[in-house]
């Protein structure tokens, strides 16, 4: 067996996926941030293919889930959850949505954080915000015994066999209790404790148990409170442990990875496009590995070959961590002028697995690499922007910058709290790690976090520099009570006024695979298709103009060349040369020489907008149209072009492809900007119908962000345009579904900013 890969992407919450399970190879239990808990059931198993279904649904965040075994009173065994709203939920399975739980655990006076279970399922532990830890016998749910002695959050739980629980808290201590109570040992950690797991018996490091936390070290202990090891390679807080039959270690981390170890040395990394992977667990019956992470995604990884995902979904998720946004803040300083370029890649090997190196490249992007030790390269894993979705302004805070900071008064007559944010950060951790370095009570957490959400809603999407920096704001809790202060008012996200584009790419990688491919259909015996090495070094030539910027320099031939490999290669061979089509469909030149070509109906001939394309290949032609609007010669094409482009895309507005649904979006914004300026009333109409069944049907944030923003850009075309939205095309019900589905600040604000214009 090789590196862990992608097995499948499990879509379906809201919001952050805090916590999961894996208790079975066809069975994972996953909860989250939108207030839910869903069992996923495989339904076929190459390519491994799930359904969801919601088992819980509350009115607060779900951030612990645990499964007690199956027993002669529960043969199915048990699904435990608990969060925000302090009481932890006990219920069979196959129980329905509306079902009554099997049991509802009160005691906890806080966020309820951590939940395990026994093996022998005879008891469940809780620990929690409010500093107890608490052991609850299954089927005698009305008492609880406290594990006592903790001095601050709960964060970790673990039930280590029958007769033995260990808890891992925020005031740096691990603690090893009988269930009856009683303390048997407490050991003293460097930081604040996230995460435990058990290890295997007989373990080769000779420990029992790992621990991680805040210093972002995974430590491994006897239950006699030995330190065996200590393993250094993430960079940043560990939030999760669990461990394999095998012995192999797994961890989460808000450095946006999952780390595998063996023999006390790191040996895969798996980078996600998220900002944190919250929650990472492992099969007891075959190794898969299944995480949970900020973007909402539940992800499988195997190393098993017949349970990998399909190569289109694996290349999907490669493309989404080396197209997502790395925020500046989490990289530390970079002296850019001091990077290495991109020739750095080739000319030196990194020194161990997951080694990160910043490039500076060619087109003045820097760039994360990733050292890959099984495949022996560098591996693309995003790109380092100032800040994940808005620009402008930074403010400075003790040597640091940020987008906001903001004067929190606690009480009156002593000078007001600091308090420095990030639009890349996640609210509630910020308002957490804000009260403990204040020593303020943990009950303002869910203040500071409502404060900071209220005062950064919608600093987005085509920002400008005034509105994304804010300094100054305040706020006030006296005697804990709600913000005095209302909150600086919001910056209009409507209409619209910039084109959006989408331009990062990683041109030696896109040359690399084409050769690739060009190897195998030469190897094939595909000579009419394939390029002769001439072909190849000239486009090598034209992929290292496109990446330097110099377009102008372009023959036509270098053009005809990515044109033959985006269109008339086998399908499943096309996605580099669309890739880089799209980069082309950017430049003044390149587009009026495609145009001639008439590179639409091309296009459309290849059959990449048949309903039988590959998903990729449609999404990849559809960021080319949406890069149309980055030149006046593109946007005169993609003008000139309307009803064609329009009878290309009107397939896919409904689809379930998330990249492909976020293109289709981005190009309607993209138009309705255009009409903004250039006013076509029958095109516009067109468009807020079509707007009206994405949203009806979407139900990714970022591409009912994105839907919303086309349609409410279009409303201020005039009355007319919102008559008829509200009464022709529906548009308030599909906004309606819209905000039900999506439950973010920046959904809320520009849906309150439609519901206002349809008034």
């Amino acid at each position: 067996m090789g590196d862990y890969k992608l097995s499948a992407s499990l879509r379906g919450h809201e919001d952050d996926v805090r916590s999961v399970a894996f208790p079975r190879a066809t069975t994972v239990v996953s909860a989250s941030r939108d207030f839910t808990v869903r069992l996923w059931q495989q339904e076929s198993s190459s390519p491994p293919v799930y359904d969801c279904t919601i088992k819980t649904h509350g009115k607060e965040f779900v951030n612990a889930l645990a499964i007690v075994p199956s027993s002669p009173a529960f043969p199915e065994g048990l699904i435990v959850s608990g969060g925000k709203d302090q009481i932890i939920d006990v219920r069979q399975p196959n129980k329905a949505l509306g079902d009554d739980a099997d049991a509802l655990l009160l005691g906890h006076i806080s966020n309820v954080c951590a939940l395990d279970a026994s093996g022998d399922g005879k008891f469940i532990v809780s620990g929690s915000w409010d500093t107890d830890a608490r052991v609850w016998e299954v089927g005698k749910w009305d008492d609880s015994t406290v594990l006592p002695g903790h001095e601050a959050s709960v964060w970790a739980v673990l039930c280590y066999d029958n007769g033995t629980i260990i808890t891992g808290c925020a005031d740096k201590q691990i603690r090893i209790f009988r269930p009856t109570g009683s303390l048997v040992r407490t050991i003293k950690t460097a930081d604040v404790v996230r995460a435990l797991c058990k290890l295997p018996d007989n373990h080769p490091s000779g420990a029992h148990f790992a621990s991680a936390g805040n210093d972002a070290v995974i430590r491994l202990w006897t239950l006699t409170g030995g330190q065996k090891s200590a393993l250094h390679g993430h960079e940043n807080f560990i939030y999760s442990l669990a461990a394999s039959p095998d012995g192999r270690i797994v961890s989460s981390s808000e450095d946006r990875t999952v780390r595998i170890w063996e023999n006390q040395q790191c040996i895969q990394t798996i980078t996600h496009p998220a900002i944190s992977v919250w929650t990472v667990a492992v099969c007891p019956e075959n190794g898969d590995i299944v995480s949970g992470a900020s973007d909402r995604i539940v992800r499988i990884f195997t190393r098993a070959t017949e349970r990998y995902a399909d190569p289109a979904a694996i290349e999907q998720f490669h493309d989404e961590v080396k197209s997502s946004s790395i925020p500046q803040q989490a990289v530390g300083e970079i002296n850019k002028e001091k990077l290495p370029g991109p020739e750095f890649l080739t000319q030196k090997s990194g020194t161990k697995e997951g080694q990160v190196q910043m490039i500076n490249e060619s087109n003045g992007n820097i760039s994360a690499y990733q050292w890959s030790a099984s495949s022996n390269q560098w591996v693309n894993v995003g790109t380092v922007v100032d800040n994940v979705g808005s620009s402008g302004r930074k403010i400075s805070h003790n040597g640091k910058e940020y987008d906001y900071v903001f004067d929190v008064d606690i009480e009156e007559g002593k000078p007001p709290l600091k308090l420095p944010y990030n639009l890349s950060q996640n609210s509630f951790e910020v308002a957490r790690k804000f009260c403990e370095d204040n020593k303020l009570p943990i009950t303002y957490v869910d203040q500071v976090a409502n404060f900071i959400v209220q005062n950064t809603q919608g600093a987005t999407l085509g920002q400008t520099t005034s509105q994304a920096s804010q300094q100054g704001s305040s706020a006030s809790w006296g005697n804990a009570t709600a913000p005095s202060q209302a909150p600086t008012p919001k910056p209009k996200l409507l209409p619209q006024k910039e084109y959006l584009d989408i331009l990062n790419a990683n041109h030696k990688v896109i040359f690399k695979k084409l050769q690739e491919f060009n190897q195998q259909l030469v190897d094939d015996g595909q000579k009419d298709l394939s390029l002769n090495p001439g072909d190849i070094e000239h486009l090598n030539v034209t992929i290292l103009a496109m990446e330097k910027g110099n377009t102008k320099n372009i023959s036509s031939s270098g053009i005809d060349l990515i044109v033959k490999t985006a269109t008339a290669w086998p399908p499943e061979k096309r996605l580099p040369g669309l890739d880089l089509l799209r980069l082309l469909f950017a430049s003044s030149e390149s587009v009026a020489y495609l145009a001639q070509g008439s590179i639409l109906q091309v296009l459309a001939d290849s059959g990449v907008f048949d309903s039988t394309s590959v998903a990729n290949n449609t999404m990849m032609a559809v960021r080319a149209l949406s890069n149309l609007f980055k030149t006046t010669e593109g946007r005169d094409t993609a003008k000139d072009n309307f009803d064609t482009i329009h009878k290309f895309v009107t397939p896919f507005i409904t689809s379930n492809n998330r990249n492909l649904i976020i293109a289709v979006t981005t190009l309607y914004i993209n138009y309705s900007v255009l009409l903004s300026s250039e006013l076509n009333a029958d095109r516009a109409l067109t468009l807020l119908d079509d707007l009206s069944k994405i949203l009806n049907k979407a139900t990714d944030s970022e591409a009912v962000y994105r839907g919303l923003v086309a349609a409410g850009t279009l409303l201020y075309l005039g009355d007319a345009f919102c008559e008829a939205s509200r009464d022709i095309f529906q548009l308030g019900t599909a906004i309606s579904h819209a905000a039900d589905k999506v439950k973010e600040p920046r959904v809320k604000n520009v849906v309150a900013e439609i519901r206002e214009k349809l008034k």
